[in-house]
């Protein structure tokens, strides 16, 4: 089994459904939970938004986030996976932003920010998002940090749950 498939079954089993919201890998976290079987009970949608008018038009990121914090920033992704999980049925959304090469007046190349919401019945949603930086040409920099988004959304689900259920007795 790849890890892929471990990530396909374990949201199987905890009736995730994802929606993504991606702009530096362009759809590829969503193309990698395809690559699984069962992806049709795991994948509402995916939104590739790449410029900021396509974030602010199709996932209402808000046009002072991206003036005040840069498209790259954990703000943005955080508005992006947020927009999305409104305009879908999933119940976790996670978004990505970055670069992968050298721009200017840019964070440096390889910086990727993302963001996972959950949306837990009966909670407010909780929000994670962190930065990091991959190594790489452009598109093994796009490879990692669309595996690395869906395997980190496997940890903070579990972490929820753990934290759900409290101390063991």
């Amino acid at each position: 089994m790849n890890n892929i498939d471990a990530v396909s079954d374990y949201m199987q089993e905890h009736r995730l459904l994802l929606v993504t919201a991606e702009s530096c890998t362009a759809g590829l976290i969503a193309a990698r939970l395809v690559d699984s079987r069962g992806a049709g009970e795991i994948l509402d949608c995916a939104f590739v938004t790449y410029s900021p008018a396509a974030k602010q038009r199709c996932l209402d990121v808000n046009e002072a986030t991206i003036k005040s914090y840069g498209l790259t920033s954990e703000q943005v992704s955080i508005e992006m996976a947020h927009g999305a999980l409104a305009r879908s049925k999933a119940n976790v959304a996670i978004a990505n932003t970055g670069v992968t090469e050298p721009m200017p007046k840019s964070p440096p190349e390889g910086t990727q920010c993302f963001a996972w919401v959950f949306s837990l019945p009966h909670a407010a949603a909780q929000v994670f998002s962190e930065t990091r930086k991959f190594d790489g040409e452009r598109n093994e920099v796009r490879a990692a940090s669309a595996d690395y988004a869906l395997a980190r959304l496997v940890r903070l689900h579990a972490r929820l749950i753990a934290a759900a259920s409290g101390p063991v007795r």
